[in-house]
């Protein structure tokens, strides 16, 4: 308030600020829940159609996100491999009756498995489908597109991934998925102000 600011200073502050934000509130972030429900979204960028794949455990918290420009098998494996490496190993995971999200988590979770070099035994990660029971991160992908609808689009991919990181953190502040000492209830004010500290 009282500052005058032009709106092109602040795009480039949230282009150079956001990846930062994101790596010190990730840091914060509270565990997630052994259920997930993971999805893709539609985003418009340059007038064309790209997706953003989004996770979120049984709680409602966001597990992990990652902007794409395809919607194939690569990127679904780059996403899951992103989230088994950021959060380990899930029970379950809930799709919508995408078939290439069902051999993506298939064949992530045999990569995962292989890899391991405990000598446990790990059970095989469970794949429930139905898009009955994917609403929760349908009606999570609404808050995140309410967003973007305002914004027109994005005019190129790079600028699109980090403004989104930069939204998906503050609704994840929204959610308060940070831990924080001092404060167990902090705004959002309050959680940009100790993330940026």
């Amino acid at each position: 308030r009282g500052l005058s600011v032009d709106h092109s200073t602040i795009h480039r502050w949230v282009v150079h600020f956001s990846p930062q934000l994101l790596e010190r509130f990730n840091r914060r972030k509270r565990c997630v829940t052994g259920k997930w429900h993971m999805d893709e979204t539609y985003i418009k960028v340059r007038g064309e159609w790209m997706y953003l794949y989004r996770a979120i455990d049984s709680l409602g918290d966001t597990v992990e996100f990652l902007f794409s420009e395809s919607r194939d098998l690569p990127a679904a494996k780059r996403f899951l491999r992103r989230v088994l490496d950021r959060h380990g190993r899930p029970d379950c995971i809930v799709i919508d009756g995408s078939q290439t999200n069902h051999q993506a988590v298939i064949s992530s979770d045999a990569e995962d498995r292989l890899r391991d070099r405990s000598r446990r035994s790990l059970n095989s990660i469970r794949i429930r489908r139905s898009k009955y029971l994917n609403n929760r991160i349908e009606q999570d992908h609404r808050r995140i597109k309410r967003r973007i609808r305002s914004m027109l689009g994005f005019k190129s991919t790079a600028s699109a991934e980090v403004i989104l990181s930069g939204i998906e953190m503050v609704h994840m502040m929204r959610k308060r998925q940070a831990r924080f000492a001092d404060n167990p209830r902090p705004s959002i004010a309050e959680q940009f102000e100790l993330t940026a500290a």
